[in-house]
C-alpha cells in the first residue's frame, strides 16, 4: 500500500487568508499565530495575501474570489463568534461554516476553518493562538497533499 506523507513544508505554497474585524482581540490574536506559524514552515511572507471583512458571515464570498482566481494553493478562515443572547449566534455561527465548506467543494481549494464558535470571550482567547496555528499547518498540509495527488 502506498502511504502519502504529511508535508508541512510550506516554501512556494500561496496563501490566502480572509478574517474578520469582528471581535479584534480575538480575531488579531488568530492572525498573530497563524502568520508566525506559516512563516516557520516556509511559506514566504510575499505569498501570503490577507483580505479582511466585517464579519463571519462575509468570510465565505472572499473566499469564493480568492478560490476562483487560481492564485492560492490553499486559503485559510479567521474569525470568532461568541455567544449572545439571541438566536444569531447559531445562524452565524452554522452558516459561515456551512458556506466555508461549499466554497472549498466547489473550487477544489482547501480552506482550513479557523472561524471560532464559542459561549464566551474566555473561550475564545484560550482557544485562539492554537487555532490560529493549527489554521496554518492545516492549510500547508492540504496544499501539499493535493500537489502530490495531482
Amino acid at each position: 500500500m502506498k502511504e502519502l506523507e504529511k508535508n508541512l513544508d510550506g516554501r512556494g505554497i500561496r496563501i490566502g487568508i480572509v478574517q474578520s474585524r469582528f471581535n479584534p482581540e480575538v480575531c488579531d490574536g488568530l492572525l498573530e499565530a497563524c502568520r508566525a506559524q506559516l512563516l516557520q514552515n516556509g511559506v514566504s511572507e510575499s505569498d501570503i495575501t490577507l483580505a479582511t471583512v466585517p464579519g463571519a458571515l462575509e468570510v465565505p464570498l472572499v473566499l469564493l474570489h480568492m478560490a476562483e482566481s487560481e492564485k492560492f494553493d490553499a486559503l485559510i478562515a479567521l474569525g470568532a463568534v461568541i455567544r449572545g443572547d439571541t438566536y444569531h449566534f447559531e445562524i452565524v455561527a452554522n452558516e459561515s461554516a456551512r458556506c466555508v465548506n461549499e466554497v472549498q467543494l466547489s473550487c477544489g481549494v482547501p480552506i482550513a476553518n479557523a472561524i471560532l464558535t464559542t459561549d464566551n470571550d474566555a473561550q475564545a482567547i484560550d482557544r485562539m493562538l492554537v487555532k490560529g496555528s493549527e489554521a496554518a499547518l492545516v492549510a500547508i498540509e492540504m496544499a501539499n497533499l493535493l500537489r502530490v495527488l495531482g
